[in-house]
């Protein structure tokens, strides 16, 4: 189905929980997030009705999200069921990765084709300052069982952190000389605003080619990143924009939070409740939600914040 503006909007990412094992201080607070109540929540037949719904639209791609989606004890039967769907070409899944040394088989079985595990830097007392509870080897054992497990592709999201992370941007791309992985700096979005970070934090996706100017040009794999490649690399350097030169024009995709509702865009504070629908209900928001998707996010900068309404962990990265 097409929006307002053209767009073929193909892609949905599902948010299953709100909750996650981590604290990171560009995405939820100190103490974590209030849980709702189950009742408040889309249940995992919900789920699959929505996901149902988008592919009888035309949306072939799904991608599971939280919070941190391996802390949903159903996570498997979700992949399983989703996978299953007719219409759906592709489940993918994006984690922090602290699981998957017990889990990246089972999803890989049970039909996830596709991984991005987040990781924004190669220093143990770092990750532990930015995640707060979290340890460095635990998301490196994630990476590797990631690896072993034989994933079509493996994309590691690093939130590009002036002042904390830019001096590792090097070290960082390095990854993807030994790997076969894609690594992707992200600029850090103006959502979650916990006091951690300063306007200087807010730097474009152009610091990582001033650094790197060795970076070789590749052609686009279909997603949003434009993608580069050390000489002589197993995998590539991707650089997402949503700051500085945003790809609106471009947006293929919508949003569906754990507790129900359908985001026609990251940044926009329309939402649209599905919870409680039957299929030809969940159809026709979706059809609302998608021809109604905004022609862009509006301005994002240190001055200017998301008007989300939500912290990421409640939308799904």
């Amino acid at each position: 189905m097409t929006d307002q503006y053209g767009r073929q909007i193909n892609y949905m990412r599902i948010s299953v929980t709100e909750l996650c094992n981590l604290r990171c201080r560009y995405c939820m607070p100190a103490e974590g997030v209030c849980k709702k109540s189950h009742e408040d929540m889309l249940t995992e037949d919900e789920m699959i009705r929505a996901v149902e719904a988008a592919a009888s639209l035309g949306v072939n791609k799904l991608r599971i999200t939280g919070g941190e989606p391996l802390v949903k004890k159903n996570i498997l039967s979700i992949c399983r069921r989703a996978a299953a769907v007719e219409g759906i070409g592709e489940v993918c899944l994006t984690t922090n990765g602290l699981r998957l040394p017990e889990l990246a088989k089972p999803l890989r079985e049970a039909g996830v084709r596709r991984l991005n595990i987040s990781l924004d830097t190669l220093n143990g007392e770092k990750y532990a300052y930015i995640t707060r509870i979290g340890r460095l080897e635990q998301a490196m054992a994630g990476i590797r069982a990631a690896l072993e497990a034989g994933f079509e592709k493996i994309k590691i999201n690093t939130v590009l952190i002036g002042g904390f992370n830019d001096d590792e941007i090097g070290t960082l791309a390095e990854l993807t000389r030994y790997y076969p992985i894609d690594l992707r700096f992200i600029e850090m979005m103006p959502m979650y605003d916990g006091g951690d970070f300063g306007r200087e934090a807010f730097i474009p996706y152009t610091r990582v080619l001033e650094q790197l100017p060795e970076l070789e040009s590749v052609e686009p794999d279909g997603g949003v990143a434009r993608l580069y490649r050390l000489p002589g690399a197993l995998g590539n350097v991707g650089l997402i924009s949503p700051v500085n030169a945003h790809f609106c024009a471009e947006c293929n995709r919508i949003r569906l939070t754990a507790d129900g509702k359908l985001k026609p865009c990251l940044h926009s504070d329309r939402e649209y409740p599905i919870k409680g629908l039957d299929f030809e209900q969940m159809r026709r928001v979706m059809e609302k939600v998608i021809y109604e998707k905004p022609a862009w996010h509006g301005l994002l900068d240190a001055d200017n914040r998301s008007h989300a309404g939500r912290n990421m962990n409640q939308i799904g990265g």
